[in-house]
């Protein structure tokens, strides 16, 4: 096992078989090593910079049916809210004054929210001077475009797993392929693109889990975001076991020794799980934290899983707080807008 660390460490390559036996591999000295490689490679390729990103949900109405989430279509018990596009902006503006370098504009698959509503917010948004990340869900291409004209800057879009068939069941009405036809259209469009999964899915193998790091790898993808599946009381995986937080942790290393310049965040989902979360997967390969810039009670109505942190807190104070974890571990908060390369072109 040591030897497929290093062998990831130096190459930044695996085989299916070799993700898979690490992932599956339970010897503590063995993941505390992986740990420190992916550290080691983070260190080296992204600096000790930890980007700041404000996280805006936005709506919770979604036209799909997920089975895994909270905000689900057939859900009946969530409050349901939109914000308005001056209220985006506002907490946005917030945001930048607060020192964001970017914003994440995040929501369900919400139809109210036109190419041309969302266009307009962001093109306003970008008179801040700060970049903008939107994690939206499956449009056309025409959509995307429009975005992107507009002037955004990243596009994040979860495949959440590479097994067809576990994907399709899960996300009844939904097509894979055409979820990758969506990252691949962002690429084609020139958007930073992030995507990620979704670890400890029921019937989810370590086989299917090594699939989704190599998709990452073959993608290219230049964010890629892992966290634990926490299932949702009001779901029909209410009764599935997931909260898999030390399998997502290996996740996230594995994925930093194969992509070793992307930017990987420190999943909220983590912390949910483990009082100390985002700061232990930053000190295993991570290098984003998205504190949530959403006011009031919206920070409540937004779940996708339960028990969410920091949904009484301020925006003010989780910017605070995550600051002072961030010192506290020795490392330093971004300056900049966090693309990837910049850490390596500022290097050479």
């Amino acid at each position: 096992m040591l030897d497929l660390i290093k062998k990831a460490e130096q190459t930044h390559a695996l085989e299916r078989d070799e993700l898979a036996a690490l992932l599956e591999q339970t010897d503590e000295d063995v993941s505390k090593a992986l740990y420190q490689a992916a550290d080691r490679v983070r260190a080296a390729y992204v600096g000790s910079d930890v980007q700041l990103r404000g996280l805006i949900e936005f709506t919770n109405f979604c036209r799909n049916n997920c089975l895994y989430c909270g905000i689900r279509r057939d859900n009946p018990n969530p409050a349901r809210y939109r914000l308005t596009p001056d209220q985006i902006v506002d907490f946005a503006t917030k945001a930048a004054s607060y020192g964001f370098k970017t914003v994440v504009l995040q929501g369900g698959e919400d139809p109210w929210y036109s190419a041309d509503r969302v266009a307009d917010i962001v093109r306003r948004i970008k008179k801040l001077d700060i970049a903008v990340t939107l994690s939206i869900g499956e449009r056309t291409y025409e959509e995307y475009k429009a975005y992107r004209d507009a002037g955004a800057d990243r596009y994040l879009i979860r495949i959440e797993t590479t097994d067809k068939a576990l994907y399709e069941r899960l996300d009844p009405q939904m097509s894979w392929d055409n979820r990758r036809r969506c990252l691949e259209d962002l690429r084609r469009l020139g958007y930073e693109v992030g995507s990620g999964s979704m670890v400890g899915l029921p019937d989810q193998t370590t086989e299917s889990i090594a699939d989704d790091i190599l998709f990452f790898k073959e993608l290219n993808v230049d964010m890629a975001g892992i966290g634990p599946f926490i299932p949702h009381p009001d779901t029909p995986l209410k009764d599935c076991e997931g909260r898999k937080f030390d399998l997502a942790l290996k996740t996230m290393a594995l994925t930093r020794l194969l992509l070793p310049d992307i930017n990987i965040p420190a999943t909220t989902a983590m912390e949910t799980l483990n009082p100390n979360g985002r700061v232990i997967a930053l000190r295993s390969g991570a290098n984003v934290v998205m504190p949530n810039m959403t006011e009031g009670e919206y920070r409540r109505l937004y779940e996708l899983y339960p028990g969410k942190i920091c949904v009484s807190d301020t925006p003010l104070h989780c910017r605070t707080c995550i600051g002072a974890k961030i010192l506290a571990i020795g490392r330093t908060i971004g300056a900049d807008k966090g693309f990837r390369g910049e850490f390596l072109k500022r290097k050479a």
